[in-house]
């Protein structure tokens, strides 16, 4: 095809992008003056206008709010369909350029001009369903397709794909080698890049799958797995935006820096309401980045840690009160420690969680006190149980000891208890193995939580139950002071109250959907603790079982099972890796085949003719910035310097200053769901010798460039 071709092509496409954007603007004027009449409704003074104000100001500014986050490649795609792909409701007012066919414009938000005639279709809409599941084989009724690519608001560059050749006019004009692989060879950006002009097929049916019970998706490095995620979350809040918006979507990953990675992609999309957070971020107030090392991890992520948990959770408080003495009425009235064990055991045997049995704890103390009193006290000077209570239960000696026997546990503190070997040892013994015991105990840092720590301390939250709290009445928004308020329309507060009635709680536990990102790496501990999240929860669940950092994956799979219950599941299984070259890739299968010869693993489509570059050297500091600036050169996009999860911020010191803006330093273990155009693989044979799964990680690492890839260590891998 020629260059004039070409040229003209994309100036079709650029009249029709303005056309677009002219009507974008028309469209944010006139939902600004609508929200600004809503306002002016409040004038006429009776209740049907008010609540006519409230409702046209709400929905003015939500839609001036999408349409001024939309603009970038706002349409990234077109449709040129035949005859038995038409429907019309959907067609663009353009002339088709299949006799009786029509064409239909793709992009994040649908959009209508003055005629109400479509101009952009919405990705997530049925109608734009053949951009994403049309093959050759099954064409939909899709003749061309065209991926489009713009800055701002020029168009760059189109690439189609003809899907059906006998079906295309002899004037019709084909781009470029496919939309795909063109995408896919270009830089990435700090931020994952959405693929929703390049979805696949095999993407889009576990995109579009029913929103009903549990979708696990299954996909080899490259796969698009993370990215069917975010679009699934994207395509859920659009096709029921009432169940889940109100009751949320939550999207959990393996890390902090993937969760700042993706998190650019669903405000991409047009959907800014779900929430993302990372393993270490589950837990409210806590935010861990430490890793342990994987000996430390087996341990505290296997579920025999929850009965570990469970009886800390119920033993008496370390130098807690061991005696109970008070004078009544010239009697010692006393509680020595088996005593006081049967009563802590009686409280809690009833089913009540430990911080809110602290009434029922004083209660049981008071009747055996006061059963002590009528054995000790002639009858004449015995008190009623009523009585004597409050006699008893307000003496200083008394407050001081429930203070100190039944004081508010937090997790943190608790989980401080397991520091001491002989405490540990007590509550661990036949459930832990002694080295296993040996590793804990040295492990626990209370002030210092690790990632792993997080499930601990939310297991230990689930067994101790919320401290209690005096509830406040709620405050008014409206008061200015002291018997003063802000004078205000009827709207203003009824807008008032609604959002109180949405607030979620900072701790919220009752998610509409659950997506899980890179879940092989999921310890049991973890499932139970995102299991908690979403108890009525739809369920999204995406990995790679070859990635699998956890030793024992079916213990894995049994806390996933417990998470998500019964509900029926759908899976899919994505098989080709759209990330890496062929030469990538292959350095990355050879690793993981050394362990596992007989592992299926997708296919990569596209050759670039460069083979990774693998050094051994001596001195490995000059060599790592040497490569790292090599890399930085040959690409335009990120580079990613993968290290040998301990040696981090050693490595990262090395290359400081080369690309602070192209350039991040991850552990190997945070590398998990990444993509970088160029990577640098540190110390390869380290990672590699890590832990048991640690071949694992390397073919990870291995696999997250799109365009360069360079090894750099002291000895072979």
């Amino acid at each position: 095809m020629s260059d004039a071709v070409r040229e003209s092509e994309i100036a079709a496409e650029q009249a029709y992008l303005d056309r677009v954007y002219v009507r974008l603007d028309q469209l944010r004027v006139s939902a600004a003056e609508v929200e600004k009449a809503g306002y002016s409704l409040a004038r006429v003074g009776n209740f049907g206008a008010l609540v006519e104000r409230d409702a046209m100001v709400y929905h003015a500014a939500r839609r001036r709010r999408a349409l001024e986050s939309e603009h970038d490649g706002l349409v990234f795609g077109r449709l040129d369909l035949g005859p038995d792909g038409v429907s019309g409701a959907d067609a663009a007012a353009v002339e088709p350029a299949v006799p009786d066919g029509e064409v239909r414009y793709i992009g994040r938000l649908g959009l209508r001009d003055e005629s109400y005639d479509s101009l952009v279709v919405d990705w997530r809409a049925p109608a734009a369903a053949p951009f994403y599941r049309a093959t050759p084989a099954d064409r939909m009724g899709v003749v061309r397709r065209r991926s489009i690519r713009s800055t701002n608001e020029k168009v760059v560059s189109i690439e189609d794909d003809l899907l059906d050749p006998a079906g295309a006019p002899e004037s019709m004009a084909v781009i470029g080698d496919g939309a795909l692989l063109a995408n896919l060879s270009r830089a990435t950006g700090r931020g994952m890049k959405d693929i929703v002009a390049t979805i696949q097929r095999e993407q889009d049916d576990a995109i579009r799958s029913p929103a009903s019970g549990v979708t696990v998706v299954r996909g080899g490095p490259g796969t698009g797995k993370t990215a069917v995620a975010l679009h699934r979350a994207a395509y859920l809040l659009y096709a029921d935006r009432n169940r889940y918006e109100s009751g949320g979507v939550l999207v959990v990953g393996p890390s902090d820096v993937f969760v700042g990675y993706v998190s650019r992609v669903l405000p991409s999309l047009g959907e800014d309401t779900a929430t993302l957070r990372s393993l270490g971020q589950l837990v409210e107030g806590v935010q861990a980045t430490r890793h342990e090392p994987p000996e430390v991890a087996a341990v505290k992520g296997t579920l025999r840690m929850q009965r570990v948990l469970a009886r800390a959770a119920r033993a008496p408080v370390p130098d807690s009160p061991d005696r109970l003495r008070i004078l009544y009425r010239g009697e010692l009235l006393s509680l020595d420690k088996p005593a006081l064990d049967d009563l802590r055991r009686t409280v809690l045997n009833l089913g009540v969680k430990r911080n809110a049995a602290r009434a029922k704890a004083a209660g049981h103390v008071l009747d055996t006190l006061w059963r002590q009193s009528v054995e000790l006290l002639p009858s004449s000077r015995q008190q009623h149980r009523e009585e004597f209570a409050p006699d008893i239960a307000e003496r200083p000696e008394f407050i001081q000891f429930m203070r100190g026997w039944w004081p508010v546990l937090r997790p943190a503190g608790v989980l401080g208890w397991l520091t001491d070997r002989r405490r540990l040892s007590r509550w661990a013994n036949g459930v832990l193995s002694n080295r296993e015991i040996a590793t804990l105990s040295g492990s626990i840092r209370p002030d210092d939580p690790s990632v792993e720590d997080v499930a601990l301390l939310d297991e230990l939250h689930e067994l101790l139950g919320d401290p209690p709290v005096r509830r406040r009445p709620p405050r008014d928004p409206f008061q200015v002071a002291e018997g003063v308020r802000e004078v205000t329309t009827y709207a203003d507060r009824m807008a008032a109250a609604r959002a109180r009635a949405v607030e979620r709680p900072e701790d919220y536990r009752d998610y509409a959907h659950i997506i899980v990102d890179e879940s092989q790496d999921v310890s049991p501990m973890q499932w139970r603790m995102i299991g908690r999240r979403g108890p009525h929860a739809t369920w999204t669940i995406v990995g790679d079982p070859a990635q699998a950092a956890w030793a024992d994956p079916a213990e894995a799979e049994r806390a996933m099972d417990g998470a998500v219950g019964t509900r029926r599941r759908s899976g899919f299984t994505l098989t080709t890796n759209y990330r890496n070259s062929a030469e990538i890739f292959a350095t990355a299968a050879r690793v993981i085949r050394q362990a596992q010869p007989d592992i299926e693993l997708p296919t990569a489509v596209r050759s670039s003719g460069v083979a990774p570059v693998e050094r051994v050297v001596e001195d490995l500091e000059p060599a790592v910035r040497e490569a790292a600036q090599a890399l930085l050169d040959q690409v335009e996009g990120t580079v990613g310097v993968i290290t040998p999860t301990g040696r981090r911020d050693e490595v990262a010191k090395w290359v400081d200053g080369l690309g602070p803006e192209r350039l991040q330093t991850v552990g190997a273990l945070d590398s998990k769901g990444m993509e970088y155009d160029g990577v640098l693989v540190v110390e390869p044979a380290d990672i590699r010798a890590e832990s048991a799964t640690g071949f694992r990680t390397l073919y990870v690492a291995l696999s997250r460039a799109t365009q360069r890839l360079t090894t750099v260590g002291t000895r072979p891998y």
